[in-house]
This record gives C-alpha cells, structure tokens and sequence, in this order.
C-alpha cells in the first residue's frame, strides 16, 4: 500500500502546478467547477421546494374553500364551531402527516386533532388570513417550541361574510429538512465524485504531456549547452513521439557538424603550425644574420613578419587548445608547483612589454609559496591571457594592478591573484557572456573570443574557479582562485598582509568594487 501510494505521489506530484498544467487547472477545471456548484444549486432548490410544495398540497387540502363551506353550512344549520370541528377532524384525510387548530374569533384555539390544549401564541397567517381578500394565508417559520412548521391559516364565515373563525393545518418540517438535507448531501457527494473523477482522469492525462515535455526541456537544455550525447526516449508513438524523433535527429546533425568543425579546427591548425613556425623562425634567423648591408626598410619588414608570425602562432595554439576543449582532450601535466612563483614569472615577463606600450603595472606577491599540484605552463597561460586581456582593453596612460593573496573558503585553502585594469570595461549586457566561446564585448579589440573560455577551463580543471567583474568606463577586475595545499598560520598571514599591503594596489581593487 505505501508502494502505490509512493508511486501515485512521483508520478503525480512530480511538477507543480505551472505552465499549462496551471492554465488548464484555471480554464477547464474552473469551467467544470462552476458547471458543478449551479448543478448543485439548482438541484438543491429544486428538491427543496418539490418537497416543500408536496407538504404545502396536503396542507390546503385541509385548509380548502370546501373545508370552509363545510364549516359555513353545518354553523348556519345551527351547530356550535366545536361540534363541527370535531366532525372536520375526524374526517380529514390526513390527519396523522398534520396537526388542524380550529381557531375561534378571539383568536384562541378551541379545538387541536394533537389532542393537547393549545396556549395563545403568535400566528401570522391566521393574522394576515383576517385581512387577505381570500382569506387564506400561508406560514414558514417556527412555533413558541422551537419547532419549524409550515401552516395553511382560512378564516370560516358564515353565509352572511361574517367571519366566525379560522381553520389553521400545520405540518411539522424537521423531517422533510432532514430529508431534503441527506438527498442534497447525497447530490454533493456524487458530483464531488464525479469532479474527484474528472480531475484525475484528466490530471494524468496533463501530466502524459508535461512530463514528456519536461524531460525533452531538460534534455534540450543539456544539448544547447554542447552535450549532444543526449537522447530523448520515444515512449509514445504521437505528436510528442514525433518531436522526441526529430530533436534525436537534430542533435545528431548537430553533434556530426561540431565533430566536422572541430576536426577541421585542429586540422588547419596542425597544418598552419609549421608553416608559421618555419616562417618565424627564418624571419628571426635573418634578422639577427643581417648586417649593415641590410637597407632599414627590409629589416622592419623582417621585423614585421617576425612579429605577426608570432600573432599568427599564438592564435594557432588558441584553436589547437580550444578543439582539445571542445573534444575533452585538455588535459593537464600535474606538479607540485608554486602558483605565486609562476605568477611572479609571467609578470615579470608581462611587465617590459607593457611599459613599452605606456601601462604601468603595479603588483603584490607574497614571498612565501603556495604549493598546490598544479600544471605550471597552464597556470602561466592563464595569467598571460588575463593580462594580455587588461593590457588590450587599456590606453596609455593607465596601470594594471596585480595582487596575490592566501585566502580560506568553504571547500579549503585557496590562492587568490586579483588583476585590475583601469580600460574601458565591460558593459552589463556583456558581461554574463564573456567566458563564453567565441564571444567578444569589444569586436574593435583584436582577438579571437576564445582565450578566456580556454582559461575558464584550464582553472575549473585545476579545481579552481574564475570571477570577473567591471563597471563600463572605469576598467575590470578578474579574480581567480586556486586550491592549495598548505595555507600559512593566522599570525603568518597578519605578517604577510603587513609586508606585503600596498594601498595604491588596494584602492585599484577596491575600484571595482
């Protein structure tokens, strides 16, 4: 039993109610409910007053015009109101289902058919019965008892028009209520059944289509974010069978084309490889071999094609890494290594070609090492392309800001290298999309797009994470965190953040905010 019931929950309470589950909840199900409550309501009154009529039909059968002639007749002839009561009493057919109170002038009752004496009580009908034209007057209400009557009051008068009394027929309704109330139960129950009935039969119905449709969401999801590998299984042989088989389809074309793609990625890269390496390394080669002889024109022309070769190459190695990225054969050659020293390293290098193009670079590194296992030559093109990347986007004069700290986070010790430019940044559009392939902020800026995405990788491979941050017109931040193994001691810290704390670099990342 807790089986099926587990069962009935997942398969029925998997989704919450949105989307069309919610629309169809709203529209059709509000319809069928409004359909149900003015069934309910008619049904209700119509049992109400059929029953209620019923009761009032016997009522004025006793209190009827021929009742009153019989009264009239046997009171002109000479007989007391008493007498002919009793004898109307007697008579009356439905005497056991009714209570008769023959009322005189004065407004008591002589005569009851319960039997018992009746005290003077308030009897509206009787009251009204004086003044209606046809003498005759109906009462739904309770009594001085409490009890719930319906009474049928016709005044008696003789053959002069004198009004000599009143014949008043009563029928008590606790009965017929209860009835009425157990068929009108019965009524809501049955059309609660039957909406219960409607809503599951049709809620497992909605739900033979979200659930599809949820799962070919989620599958379409994972395949629009590059994983073709997914499939969508065909349960049904419908409309919905019939898009499972052509998104299968799609992401087969897709997955082929990217495959073709990146093969010839990595093949016109491999095959540009040499040529540039050749040309490079001859253009370098007669660059150093050239004397005096050498006009100056063909030695900036050497200079040139030494220099764009280089360009070229490095692009070449941008493709190479990013069809290794795509294919999943980035792989890394782990270390014990010390990230500060590799950064050291590459800002060092970094440092005289960015005085050579007017940027300043300011920069803080601990002297004490943070080791992690890591691949140094990856980490080093990590911190060149972001600040390759800082030193793009900026103008002379400006500084790029480089600071190196030990940080702890909830997962372990970390390395934490912030690096601030103060370029033109990066505008909120954008920004969500930089660490995207192929997507560049600035199209005026050289590059490819595809430097950033590899670095996000090579750190995510590493364990690491990358976080970018920029406010157009005053510069970007990019901060990349790199688990370590050790973390130096809270006293060692302090030391460090005292030697190492230089407030130009702090307040060019406090810039950023």
């Amino acid at each position: 039993m807790q089986g099926i019931k587990k069962l009935f929950k997942e398969k029925l309470y998997k989704y919450k109610p949105e989307g069309i589950t919610l629309r169809w909840i709203m529209n059709i199900l509000g319809v069928i409910a409004v359909f149900f409550i003015c069934c309910f309501l008619l049904a209700s009154v119509s049992i109400k007053n059929y029953y209620y009529s019923n009761v009032e039909s016997i009522l004025n059968s006793g209190a009827s015009s021929t009742a009153v002639s019989y009264f009239s007749a046997n009171l002109d002839a000479g007989a007391t109101l008493e007498q002919c009561a009793a004898e109307f009493i007697d008579s009356f057919s439905y005497k056991e289902k009714t209570t008769t109170w023959i009322i005189d002038n004065d407004g008591e009752v002589i005569t009851s058919s319960s039997g018992f004496a009746i005290e003077k009580q308030e009897m509206p009908d009787y009251d009204e019965a004086l003044i209606s034209e046809s003498g005759k007057s109906k009462f739904i209400g309770k009594l001085d008892s409490g009890e719930k009557v319906m009474a049928v009051c016709r005044v008696i008068k003789n053959s002069d028009g004198d009004i000599l009394g009143a014949v008043r027929v009563l029928s008590s309704m606790e009965l017929v209520d209860k009835q009425v109330h157990n068929i009108v139960f019965v009524i809501f129950v049955g059309l609660l059944f039957v909406f219960a009935l409607i809503v599951f039969s049709n809620l497992f119905f909605i739900r033979s289509i979200i659930i599809p449709v949820k799962e070919i969401e989620e599958i379409t999801k994972k395949i629009s974010q590059g994983d073709y590998s997914e499939r969508i299984e065909k349960k049904y042989n419908d409309e919905i069978g019939n898009l499972c088989d052509s998104i299968n389809t799609m992401a087969e074309e897709i997955s082929s084309a990217d495959k073709m793609k990146n093969d010839f990625i990595s093949t016109i890269s491999h095959e540009l490889r040499t040529p540039l390496t050749s040309i490079k390394g001859w253009g370098e080669t007669l660059t150093l071999t050239s004397d005096d002889s050498v006009d100056e024109l063909t030695r900036k022309g050497l200079q040139v094609i030494v220099k764009e070769a280089g360009r070229l190459e490095g692009f070449v190695e941008e493709l190479l890494d990013f069809s290794r990225l795509q294919s999943g054969r980035m792989n890394l050659r782990l270390a014990k290594t010390d990230i500060f020293a590799e950064l050291d390293e590459t800002v060092f290098t970094f440092r005289e070609r960015a005085m050579r193009e007017g940027i300043e670079v300011k920069y803080s590194i601990p002297d004490v090492p943070a080791a992690a296992n890591a691949d140094a030559n990856r980490l080093k093109q990590v911190f060149m392309n972001i600040l390759d990347n800082a030193l793009k986007y900026s103008r002379a004069p400006s500084k790029i800001f480089v600071k190196a700290e030990f940080t702890k986070l909830d997962s372990g010790n970390f390395a934490k290298i912030a690096i601030a430019d103060q370029g033109c940044g990066i505008s909120k559009e954008d920004l969500p999309h930089v660490k995207e392939k192929f997507y560049k902020a600035n199209v005026s800026v050289r590059g490819s797009g595809i430097g950033l995405a590899v670095t996000n990788e090579i750190v995510n491979l590493h364990g690491g994470r990358l976080e970018i941050d920029s406010k157009e017109g005053k510069g970007t931040l990019v901060t990349i965190y790199l688990p370590i193994e050790n973390a130096p001691s809270e006293n060692q810290l302090q030391d460090i953040s005292k030697n190492q704390a230089d407030a130009e670099i702090d307040r060019g990342m406090e810039m950023k905010g």
